[in-house]
């Protein structure tokens, strides 16, 4: 954990900076394109094919088509059947979940965990964006929760950036301790049904928030993004020298056996995946 209560050092992976999350809008992709069903010029796809209400086209039966869809005039008409192919509404929508707080501000390699945490949600965002998608943002830092409604386009995206660059500024003068229970709670008002909720944090800024996350898992598409640091993954050899300021020892350190604690996870129903350094 660090703190700086007089003043912030402007370091590279210590202190986040608004313009490096902006710049990851390059490596997002721009706007997703798929081929039109048809050649006809001006012709571009509108919505993703499905069971909705709207008529996407009419074309001849193959096999594997759903039978119920057969279209009954036009396949009198040509006297082949026909299908009426339908489209279907799909909300994009992802709220991030920024974890600023004590846990998140630590790290041995180039970066804090809050910083790469920060890094991979704006990517998340841009990629998110960049299709036309809304994006919401919460921010836990300790005992307050910080929040940005969602939006969609370049400038909602910009206000998340500069959101997160401030509210990290914030975490490393004042860190704070507080579950992540309450800031999973929130996300379940600030995202929509069917919405996605991606979450950036730690295996231990976890703890005491898995009924929170149970909870939410159930009602929203949830990804836990897990932070890995340097250490737990390559730890240093030969014994190291740990104090508290009063007692001193040696001690060894080995990489963390994590497979029950992702398992235990995954079983509350949230998708994990592991963030390497």
């Amino acid at each position: 954990m660090v703190a700086w209560p007089a003043g912030l050092p402007d370091a590279p992976g210590i202190r986040l900076g608004a313009a490096e999350l902006l710049a990851l809008r390059e490596g997002a992709g721009g706007k997703v394109r798929h081929r039109p069903l048809t050649r006809r010029a001006g012709a571009v796809p509108a919505r993703t094919q499905g069971a909705g209400m709207d008529l996407r086209e009419i074309r001849a039966y193959v096999a594997g088509d759903d039978p119920r869809r057969l279209d009954p005039a036009a396949t009198a008409r040509t006297g082949h059947p026909h299908i009426r192919s339908l489209h279907e509404d799909r909300d994009d929508t992802i709220l991030l979940v920024a974890d600023f707080r004590a846990p998140m501000l630590w790290g041995t390699g180039v970066a804090l965990r809050s910083v790469r945490a920060a890094r991979h949600l704006a990517q998340a965002g841009w990629r998110v964006a960049g299709r036309g998608g809304s994006v919401a943002l919460l921010m836990a830092d300790g005992p307050r929760l910080a929040e940005l409604a969602g939006g969609s386009g370049d400038g909602q995206m910009a206000a998340v950036c500069n959101a997160m660059a401030r509210q990290h500024d914030h975490a490393l003068q004042a860190p704070g301790h507080a579950p992540l229970a309450e800031a999973l709670v929130r996300a379940m008002r600030l995202s929509p049904g069917g919405g996605r909720v991606l979450v950036a944090t730690c295996l231990d800024g976890l703890h005491g928030s898995e009924a929170a996350l149970a909870t939410l898992a159930r009602r929203r598409s949830v990804t836990l993004a897990l932070m890995l640091d340097d250490a737990e993954l390559q730890p240093p050899r030969g014994p190291l020298a740990v104090s508290d300021g009063q007692h001193s020892r040696l001690v060894r350190l080995s990489a963390p056996d994590t497979g029950a604690d992702l398992a235990r996870l995954r079983a509350l129903g949230a998708t994990v995946t592991e963030v390497r350094p």
